[in-house]
This record gives structure tokens, C-alpha cells and sequence, in this order.
């Protein structure tokens, strides 16, 4: 090979090779954690609904929500009707929620109903903590209970499992079911163990009042969630992953309207990308901290669909370099060990999915989905909290 060469393959195996080693890490350390009860029931809860013109389901969440294991004292249920144009409102309260209605046609999304709601709940000064629950979800009963636990361990920020509720619509739901026992099962049960953070999912978490006061909500990014997530952590603070308690939501399973959901996410994952990395690094040097380390490597391992076509252009690369030079063919055994790690982390998702042996199958479909998930970068960005249209 020429130098030129040689410097081209090694700049596309580096990222691929510590893509995959961090995958596979994170794999082997997967195994389920031991689930912890609190030692009293005297904490108390702010269950936080965020909603934008959701009437179709909010009365199924706040039904979910009302038979949580807790003393019924201990807990409120507030449906943060946000822009609503529709029945959202009036509907939740039917339900037996409280409701706190906001109108403000500038400042709009997820995020600046959560501050509003956290305002209003530190305001109130009667819960020590608020848990935010999307609008679409079904929590299991034990949620506020495995959440009391670990603060009462000294824990101030926490994540559930957020899993999906109609993971088998679907040939694509399967897929995603699968691509997100990946993302939140096998890695936040690793950076449990690590003592590490899982950071923010959206769904299924919960912070103290106390963190809120040291780390004020101030995410409005398109990935609010991930965004208030780094902000804990540069912070000092990490957050824990609760394995027996789930928020459950549903997936959509239109086309149209997943790529649209599916292309804000990633829209602003690279806008953190661009910004967070950076701040990430220097406060892990600094601090010698691991989570901030560790934090910046999620970031920087970028979804699996683009780190899948990573190792597939280093095996083709590599294929092309062995024919070129017979004595290069030992960068096609990097690829190929590349693909074996990449494969041992989508197939410890598939197995704690939950989908079966059908998932197996629908894993046939990955190189459409890896074909639609390329073509969804090409589309225009969407600004903003959007209602993700529900099913029928």
C-alpha cells in the first residue's frame, strides 16, 4: 500500500475499532442487577406528565399512574397541558390528575414544560422529588418505590427502564424494540455497574429536589433528555439505572411519522455531539472523573446504524487492501472483529428484548433499515415540540 493509502484505512478503522471495543465492553457487562427496596415509604412524589394534544391517551397514562405502590399521601400526578388545543386538559383532570395549563406560543417543547412543571412543584415545596413520565406511557407499579431506594441510598437522579408497549406492530417496531434493549438495557446495566451514568432517557426518571437546586432545569435542545443528562454529570453528579422498574411507551409504527421522530432525535444528538464533547473531555481531565469520560464516549459513538456502516466500509476497504497487497489482509481480521463485537452487542439486545425468535428474522430486514435510516439524514429537520401522531 501507499502511505496515502495506509493513512485512509487507518483513519476508518480507528473509529470503528473503538466503537466496537466500547460496544463489546459494554456487553460483557450486561448482566441484570440486583433490584433494591426502599426501608420507608415516607418520601414524597411529583409525577410530571409533560403533554402536547394528547387526549387520545392521557387518561391510559394517568389510569397507569394512579395504581402505582405507594401511599396514595405520598404522591400527585401533574399533566403539564402544554399548547393543548384539544380535550388533553379537561380529560386528565377526569382521570384524577392534577392539571397546570401553559399557553406560550414563543417559547415552545417538551423542555419549557418541564421547567415550568419543576417550577411549579419547588414552588409548592411539598415533594422531594419529581419523576417525569411521558404522556403515552404505562409505568410498572413499583416505579416510585425502586426510585425511593436508591435516595434513600444517596442517590439524586435516576432513570427507569423505558421500554416500548406495542414492540411486536411491527416489523420495524421489532427492529426498534431490539436496537433499544441495546441502547438502554445492555449499556445502562454496564454504567450501573461501573458506577458510571445512564444518563437521561426521557421517559422513567426522576431527580431530586436537591439536584435541582444545584443543576436548574435548563435543557431545550431537540434531545432535552440527553442534554439535562450531561448537565448532571458535568455537575458532578451521575445518574443511577433502575433495572426491576420500567415506563413503558409506544412506538410508532407509520413510516412517515417514525422517520420524522426518529430524525429529531438524531438531529439533536449531533447537536450535542458538536457542543458537549469538548466540555465533556476537559472536565474529565480535570476532575479525573470517569462519568464525564464516560459520557463523552456515548457521545461520541454514534448510532448503530452509522457505526455499522463504518465497519462495513473498513471490510470493504480492507478487502480492497488485501487484494491490492496480500500482506494487508490483516486488516480485514480487524474488520471482521469489528463486525463479531458489533453483532455480540445487537444480539444481547435481541435476547433481553423479549421478542423471540421472530426477532431473529425481522434481523433480516437490518439493511433495509440501515437503507431508510440514510435516507431519513437527507430530509429536512423539523423545529420543535411535535406531536408524535398516535395510533388508532
Amino acid at each position: 500500500m501507499t502511505f496515502a493509502a495506509y493513512v485512509l484505512l487507518l483513519a476508518i478503522a480507528v473509529p470503528a475499532v473503538a466503537a466496537c471495543a466500547y460496544l463489546l465492553l459494554l456487553t460483557l457487562l450486561s448482566q441484570q442487577l440486583e433490584p433494591m427496596s426502599p426501608r420507608s415509604r415516607t418520601l414524597k412524589f411529583d409525577l410530571i406528565v409533560p403533554a402536547h394534544n394528547e387526549a387520545s391517551v392521557i387518561e391510559r397514562t394517568v389510569s397507569s399512574l394512579r395504581k402505582i405502590d405507594w401511599p396514595a399521601d405520598r404522591f400527585r400526578i401533574l399533566v403539564i397541558a402544554d399548547n393543548c388545543t384539544d380535550a388533553t386538559a379537561a380529560l386528565a383532570r377526569l382521570a384524577g390528575a392534577t392539571v397546570l395549563e401553559r399557553h406560550d406560543a414563543s417559547l415552545r417543547g417538551k423542555g419549557y414544560a418541564l421547567n415550568f412543571a419543576f417550577r411549579s412543584s419547588r414552588e409548592h415545596a411539598w415533594a422531594d422529588a419529581v419523576i417525569v413520565v411521558d404522556a403515552d406511557a404505562e409505568v410498572s407499579s413499583n416505579l416510585v418505590a425502586a426510585f425511593a431506594a436508591r435516595i434513600e441510598g444517596g442517590v439524586h437522579a435516576i432513570q427507569a427502564h423505558y421500554g416500548i408497549l406495542n414492540p411486536l406492530a411491527s416489523w420495524r417496531t421489532r427492529l426498534i424494540t431490539i436496537a433499544k434493549a441495546s441502547f438502554h438495557i445492555v449499556r445502562s446495566r454496564a454504567r450501573e455497574r461501573m458506577k458510571l451514568s445512564c444518563g437521561i432517557r426521557g421517559n422513567g426518571w426522576c431527580v431530586t429536589h436537591e439536584l435541582l437546586k444545584n443543576v436548574p432545569y435548563q435543557a431545550y435542545s431537540l434531545t432535552e433528555d440527553l442534554e439535562y443528562g450531561i448537565d448532571i454529570g458535568l455537575a458532578g453528579f451521575r445518574v443511577a439505572y433502575v433495572d426491576e422498574a420500567h415506563s413503558n411507551a409506544e412506538m410508532v409504527t407509520d413510516e412517515k411519522t417514525a422517520g420524522t421522530q426518529r430524525r429529531r432525535w438524531e438531529d439533536g444528538r449531533f447537536q450535542l455531539i458538536r457542543s458537549r464533547t469538548i466540555p465533556l473531555l476537559l472536565a474529565a481531565i480535570r476532575r479525573a472523573d470517569p462519568v464525564c469520560f464516560d459520557l463523552a464516549l456515548d457521545l461520541m459513538v454514534l448510532p448503530l446504524s452509522y457505526v455499522t456502516l463504518n465497519v462495513l466500509l473498513l471490510l470493504g476497504s480492507a478487502l480492497i487492501a488485501a487484494h491490492w497487497r496480500l500482506a494487508s489482509f490483516s486488516w480485514v481480521w480487524v474488520a471482521l472483529a469489528c463486525a463479531m463485537s458489533l453483532l455480540a452487542y445487537v444480539l444481547r439486545g435481541w435476547q433481553l428484548s423479549g421478542i423471540g425468535a421472530r426477532g431473529v428474522f425481522d434481523l433480516a430486514r437490518a439493511p433495509v433499515f440501515l437503507l431508510w435510516k440514510v435516507i431519513l439524514m437527507l430530509r429536512p429537520r423539523t423545529e420543535g415540540w411535535v406531536r408524535t401522531d398516535r395510533e388508532k
